[in-house]
């Protein structure tokens, strides 16, 4: 279009139109005349945020924070585990200590007990013999070694004159009664299995002999030397006759 045919359009007496600006966009237009300058603020962009980046946003920002404590838990549960393992096995150490005291107490009293047994049967045997010698000196003295047990009750008075012959006798009945006591005090304990049955086990038959009228033959007619048993243990056997 040509100047000529713009001055043919524009109606007589309008202004002349203002050439566009370069770079102005499509729908540009002028102010009127007088119209006041419009101010524009320089405001500085803001980023466009959405709602899914401000998740994001924070998700990076807890997720060194998560990361941190489930490994820190993580730590807990495993030291956790080592001292429940410790308290475990020293448990079991405390319940083996104790087993192994118990049995060791049980051991020693154990041992302890049949030391002394075997002390007291060992003195035994040792004093045995004695007893038997002096049994057989009251016998012979014509004193019965069972009377009164021979403890020296003082029946008699203690002023009657006596001979050397019964002052032995009653001097040896007292050892004889004192000794044996203290053996019974010890457990030990005589037995004359006369008119038993012969038992190998507590007898020793040292002869035998024709039993008398209603005697059954492997009867003990006769004990020459008592036996002697320590808590059901025999320690010496009673030499017996036996019947045929």
């Amino acid at each position: 279009m040509t100047g000529t045919d713009d001055q043919r359009k524009r109606p007589a007496g309008a202004p002349a139109a203002e050439p566009q600006p370069a770079g102005a966009p499509e729908n540009w237009k002028r102010e009127p005349a007088g119209a006041p300058d419009r101010q524009v603020e320089d405001r500085p962009e803001e980023p466009e945020t959405s709602g899914h980046g401000a998740k994001v946003a924070d998700s990076a920002t807890n997720a060194p924070i998560e990361a941190e404590g489930a490994a820190l838990e993580s730590d807990l549960d495993a030291l956790l585990a080592d001292v429940k393992r410790e308290r475990d096995e020293y448990l079991e150490l405390a319940k083996r200590a104790r087993a192994d005291f118990e049995n060791y107490r049980k051991r020693a009293a154990r041992e302890a007990e049949e030391a002394e047994r075997r002390g007291k049967a060992t003195l035994a045997r040792e004093l045995v013999p004695a007893l038997d010698n002096l049994e057989r000196a009251l016998r012979s003295a014509g004193v019965d070694p069972e009377a009164d047990r021979l403890t020296g009750d003082g029946d008699e008075p203690a002023s009657e004159e006596v001979s050397a012959h019964e002052a032995l006798a009653r001097g040896v009945a007292l050892v004889y009664g004192e000794l044996r006591a203290a053996l019974e005090r010890a457990g030990v304990e005589s037995y004359d299995p006369t008119g038993e049955k012969f038992d190998p086990a507590v007898c020793e038959a040292l002869a035998t002999r024709p039993g008398e009228d209603g005697v059954e033959p492997g009867t003990v007619v006769e004990t020459l030397e008592k036996g002697y048993r320590l808590d059901g243990q025999v320690l010496r056997a009673a030499r017996v006759v036996v019947s045929e």
